[in-house]
């Protein structure tokens, strides 16, 4: 079970927290596009440095990132690159794109993904997220549409990425801090390898990001709402910068606006959101 506690061995099996617990032909108006929620994360049409393609849209990855085969396929063959980015309707020349190994992190697709579109993008912008019907709508300030927001939650940057305030806990223990608010995180939630842990799982590297195991995390405890018995994992340490990553399973409970411009996750609340205890 995903614990959360003070930075002491935790004799539990379960996940510890170390004291606690193909573009789519839509019409769409510029700033918009339609979006796919799949594998637990945003997925939209983009182009990145020419390579058109499916991209999964990650509030909580640094930087924007092209698929290695798909950029030899173009005929690049550095590690970084200089490059026009368009999504959801909007053309960012010359951004600065990593070229990176993505196969463990986009395997269980059942098509191919192009990329990562990442928070480096977003910068000083205003995005809204729909996630049924899945939508996207990109924004400069002042360009964006009124929004009726039920809640918000303040947020900091740690490399351009946003970090919320939660809570988490494994039942007698619990911790509250900074979590990545993450698009493309592969679990609901990720506890920091510096202050959790798995006691008795027999192969902890399986829970790590984009691996194929999950432990049960008792709680976890965002925006006024108390999600319980989620399916997450481990991070690696980032030695307290983080508790770790909220994913887009548990934004996906409201219709959400990260504002990059005014720092702040505007959540407004949707009708029956959907259990995440039996999520893969």
């Amino acid at each position: 079970m995903l614990q959360a506690c003070p930075r002491t061995p935790v004799p539990r099996p379960a996940l510890a927290l170390a004291a606690v617990v193909a573009l789519l032909p839509a019409a769409a108006r510029a700033g918009e596009a339609p979006c796919w929620f799949e594998q637990g994360v945003v997925v939209v049409p983009a182009v990145v440095a020419g390579v058109a393609g499916d991209y999964i849209l990650d509030t909580g990855a640094p930087a924007t990132l092209l698929d290695e085969t798909r950029a030899q396929g173009a005929g690049f063959e550095a590690s970084a690159l200089q490059g026009e980015v368009r999504v959801a309707g909007l053309r960012l020349p010359d951004r600065p794109i990593l070229v990176a190994d993505l196969d463990a992190r986009t395997a269980a697709f059942p098509t191919p993904i192009a990329g990562v579109i990442g928070a480096d993008v977003l910068a000083g912008r205003i995005l809204d997220i729909d996630f049924a019907p899945c939508r996207i709508a990109l924004n400069a300030e002042g360009r964006s549409p009124r929004f009726h927001a039920d809640g918000s939650l303040p947020f900091r940057l740690d490399r351009g990425t946003p970090v919320i305030a939660a809570a988490v806990a494994d039942g007698p223990r619990a911790l509250s801090g900074g979590f990545v608010a993450s698009t493309g995180a592969d679990a609901p939630v990720r506890l920091d390898g510096s202050v959790a842990s798995v006691p008795g799982a027999p192969k902890p590297e399986r829970l790590a990001p984009f691996g194929p195991g999950r432990a049960s995390l008792r709680a976890l405890s965002v925006g006024g709402i108390l999600f319980e018995n989620l399916k997450g994992g481990l991070s690696p340490a980032s030695e307290g910068a983080t508790l770790g990553v909220i994913g887009a399973q548990v934004l996906a409970h409201w219709t959400v606006r990260f504002d990059f411009v005014g720092a702040q996750l505007l959540l407004a609340k949707k009708k029956g959101p959907p259990d995440l205890s039996d999520e893969p």
